[in-house]
């Protein structure tokens, strides 16, 4: 029996119809680059792997990292598309690298806090997840582990360890355009330091995260929020810990005048003191910087002793402090999807 024109002419379109599909699908699949130090991958250096995507890349890569210490320092240039560094798990997979703020170049002048970085992201669109990153330099000062610089950046069970200033959440610092986005999220995240060791002007979530002081810790926080941003830091159900001495940790304190930074719905341990917050000997920053919390639970949640000029949030006004909210800017960036 002969098959009709209609049929023949239906089967013809469907068979393109599904050729243009999976060369669709082959287009915009994630590009996958294995790093492993044991030769089993495609490179065995970080860096080598993100050396190899091609600029201004429309697909996604996908580079996983097998277990191992890679002792590196690296720079995620912005010219390179959208990337996702995954690690196997962040208690075997640690990037780590000993630069400080007062090491010198070969030139004999300090390589400065930005230079000390051992993760530097300066593109937009980039996600980490199962990865553990260190400056392992000690106690020496300022000594950034990760310095975040694009915008739309996302961190899921990762770990941020060093002691003095170990998350720059740089953004619009240096710029003469203080309005460029730079916005961060941080998932089921670890982050330990000593002094002002989340910072930058970036603008940050931290979602069930670990926050922790560690013995000498003094400050957690010094945001240095652009005064455009609605929003700086915020920590979200987390859990301030720490093996500091009792009553000897702020929450925060105003590297720049229009500072702000949020808690809600955390536990604060009795590290934190009654008080909770520094104006950093600058009076004049109590009027402008933007310091609150919302049902701070636990031994260091003392909120009649807090100073007169931070904020205890009404329930009204924390609705406002969700992370679709702190984060959808211009473009309504969706972050859940970079976690994918």
């Amino acid at each position: 029996m002969k098959s009709s024109p209609f049929f023949k002419n239906l089967k013809v379109f469907l068979m393109i119809l599904a050729a243009i599909f999976n060369f669709l699908s082959f287009k915009t699949a994630d590009r996958l680059i294995v790093v492993s130090k044991d030769g089993k991958g495609n490179f065995t250096t970080i860096q080598k792997a993100v050396d190899a995507i091609e600029n201004n890349s429309s697909r996604r890569t996908k580079i996983i990292i097998k277990k191992g210490i890679y002792e590196e320092k690296i720079i995620i240039p912005e010219t390179k598309g959208e990337i996702i560094l995954e690690g196997e798990n962040p208690e075997n997979t640690l990037i780590t690298f000993n630069d400080f703020a007062s090491k010198k170049n070969q030139e004999g002048k300090d390589i400065g806090t930005t230079g000390s970085a051992t993760l530097f992201i300066y593109a937009d669109d980039f996600t980490a997840k199962n990865i553990s990153f260190e400056n392992s330099s000690g106690k020496v000062g300022q000594a950034v582990a990760v310095l975040t610089a694009g915008d739309r950046i996302a961190f899921e069970n990762c770990r941020f360890l060093g002691n003095q200033d170990t998350l720059y959440l740089k953004g619009a610092q240096d710029l003469e355009d203080k309005t460029q986005p730079s916005r961060n999220y941080f998932k089921n995240c670890y982050i330990e330091g000593t002094t002002d060791y989340i910072f930058g002007a970036g603008t940050a979530v931290f979602e069930t995260c670990m926050i922790y002081s560690k013995e000498t810790a003094s400050y957690i926080t010094a945001a240095s929020t652009p005064k455009e941003n609605s929003f700086g830091f915020v920590f979200i159900n987390c859990n301030i810990a720490g093996n500091a001495k009792e009553h000897s940790v702020y929450l925060g304190r105003p590297w720049r005048p229009f500072a702000k930074t949020v808690y809600i719905n955390c536990m604060l341990n009795s590290t934190i003191k009654p008080e909770g917050w520094h104006n950093w000997n600058k009076p004049d920053a109590e009027k402008t910087a933007f310091y609150a919390e919302y049902h701070s639970k636990g031994p260091g949640a003392n909120h009649v002793s807090r100073v007169s000029w931070s904020h205890q949030l009404t329930q009204t006004e924390a609705k406002e402090y969700t992370p679709g909210n702190i984060l959808k800017g211009k473009d309504n960036w969706n972050f859940k999807k970079n976690l994918k």
